[in-house]
């Protein structure tokens, strides 16, 4: 497995990245497969008193405890329903685990620098901070997400920012 400073670099030398694909709704997103340390079914959490609609609860993997975010009301993409679809995406972000849950993962994909294409401005009415551009693979777009922008983002009030 590659470091954070190989696929920087990788980028640079026009060599392919990794993404771990995932559904939610109707789109396809992607995450840096460097992030990823597991993926689960969805099981049952231990909800936290006033979190944030978005943060389902916390799990117990392996004596660490575990944030889940449902990525499905973070995006505001339909109705969130669980079932034996459901995946829980593990990933090791900013030294901190943090479990995601989305509708489906696709596939892992290696896109090269010419595949991806810069984020649109959308104005002040949309953060997109943390998407860093849109894959296309097989005509089929693919909006990548910065994963530590997005759950360092103090919104998510996730990952503490004081450390």
């Amino acid at each position: 497995m590659q470091s954070v400073h190989e696929t920087a670099n990788n980028n640079q030398m026009g060599l392919p990245s990794e993404y771990l694909t995932f559904t939610l709704g109707n789109e396809e997103y992607g995450i840096d497969i460097l992030k990823v340390q597991e993926i689960r079914g969805y099981d049952t959490v231990t909800h936290i008193a006033n979190a944030p609609e978005f943060i389902k609860g916390v799990i117990n993997l392996r004596g660490v405890i575990v944030p889940i975010v449902d990525m499905r009301i973070k995006f505001k993409v339909g109705e969130p329903t669980y079932h034996e679809f459901t995946v829980v995406i593990i990933m090791n972000v900013l030294d901190r685990v943090i479990g995601m849950v989305v509708d489906g993962v696709s596939d892992v994909v290696a896109l090269a620098p010419e595949q991806i294409r810069p984020t649109p401005e959308m104005g002040a009415a949309l953060d997109t901070h943390y998407i860093t551009g849109l894959g296309t693979v097989n005509d089929q777009m693919l909006i990548l997400v910065d994963i530590e922008k997005l759950m360092s983002s103090e919104e998510m009030q996730i990952i503490d920012h004081s450390n």
